[in-house]
């Protein structure tokens, strides 16, 4: 059964959607959803549900926000070329309250010139911040592109160093 859930965050509302097997999507509503979600929301194909994967994503999110959570543990399932799959796996590997570039993941990936297939498999990030693209920034440490706006992932980043700060006693 595809299921979605809504959840409120510090951030406003996510969507949050499984299809049996793992997560399949985690992004702000506000944001123009996918639309294969929208289709498939439309047509009844998947439903709104408390399922138990949601349920448990949704706590993990919400620790996430709370500082207490710096991995997530779900089955994820995404839709995706093996390009992207590769990349957003790569992104996983980014450790919480870190970054890494553009160019740093392209290298990750084996594909050292594909600093803009990056970018590219970054924007179609179906599961954001449990795949923390977020974490990727510009080579030259600035904030470029995020599909939620750089608020949100200015924020995101913020909450993850000041955690990791006070993890380390420095705060």
């Amino acid at each position: 059964m595809k299921a979605y859930k809504y959840i409120q965050t510090p951030l406003g509302e996510y969507l949050l959607a499984e299809n049996g097997k793992g997560i399949t999507f985690l992004e702000h509503a506000a944001l123009e959803l996918d639309p294969r979600i929208e289709k498939e929301i439309a047509s009844g194909e998947m439903v709104e549900a408390d399922t138990p994967l949601l349920l448990e994503g949704e706590r993990q999110l919400l620790d996430y926000f709370r500082g207490e959570r710096q991995a997530f543990n779900l089955p994820l399932d995404a839709a995706g070329t093996p390009f992207q799959l590769r990349v957003w796996e790569a992104l996983r590997q980014i450790p919480y309250g870190e970054t890494r570039s553009y160019k740093d993941i392209a290298i990750a990936v084996e594909n050292p010139k594909g600093v803009r297939a990056i970018g590219m498999a970054n924007n179609r990030n179906p599961i954001s911040i449990i795949t923390p693209c977020h974490r990727v920034i510009g080579t030259n440490g600035k904030l470029v592109g995020y599909a939620g706006g750089l608020h949100l992932k200015e924020y995101l980043l913020k909450l993850e160093a000041n955690v990791a700060i006070k993890k380390a006693g420095l705060f």
